[in-house]
């Protein structure tokens, strides 16, 4: 996916994909996922038992080696996930199953409960595994890791994630 902002860290057959709501203004100019300083995606995943040391964002394209991938359910790069509109992210939820139809990852783990529930029209939804199947994945709404959600702790964020890889993936 050259054209978007900040490229997907993709690869067939992973056993999660990440999707986040959509970059931040950083990460999409540093060119790495969660690159902000404070966003606990990289110690959650790797408390979590989904890496085997702490990576930095500018490791990003090295997560298909561990059998992991992150993408986003819109490209546009904000300041806030709240600058995003209902329909901006029905769209990026329509070509997020295209993307997981066409990569075929075993779990799908949208990063935002709100993102899910308007994205993906299941206004009730909470959060874990989720009913539906989106492009054949098993699907999961994960607290986001990003420091605005700083109820979640990284403890927290590490239990939950730990779900998403089945014991015989690793």
């Amino acid at each position: 996916m050259p054209d978007k902002p900040l490229p997907d860290v993709i690869a067939p057959d992973l056993d999660v994909l990440f999707c986040g709501i959509n970059p931040s203004l950083m990460s999409a100019e540093r060119g790495h996922h969660f690159a902000r300083p404070g966003n606990r995606f990289w110690p959650a995943i790797h408390r979590a038992g989904l890496t085997p040391r702490l990576f930095t964002p500018d490791e990003d394209r090295e997560l298909p080696r561990h059998g992991l991938g992150i993408t986003n359910v819109v490209d546009r790069p904000t300041r806030t996930a709240a600058e995003l509109t209902p329909d901006a992210l029905r769209a990026g939820a329509a070509a997020l199953a295209e993307l997981v139809a066409a990569y075929r990852p075993r779990v799908l783990a949208v990063l935002g409960i709100t993102a899910w529930r308007v994205g993906f029209d299941r206004p009730k939804a909470v959060t874990g595994r989720q009913p539906e199947r989106i492009g054949g994945a098993e699907t999961w709404a994960v607290p986001n890791p990003s420091g605005l959600n700083a109820h979640v702790q990284v403890p927290d964020l590490a239990r939950i994630y730990r779900q998403l890889r089945p014991a015989s993936a690793d």
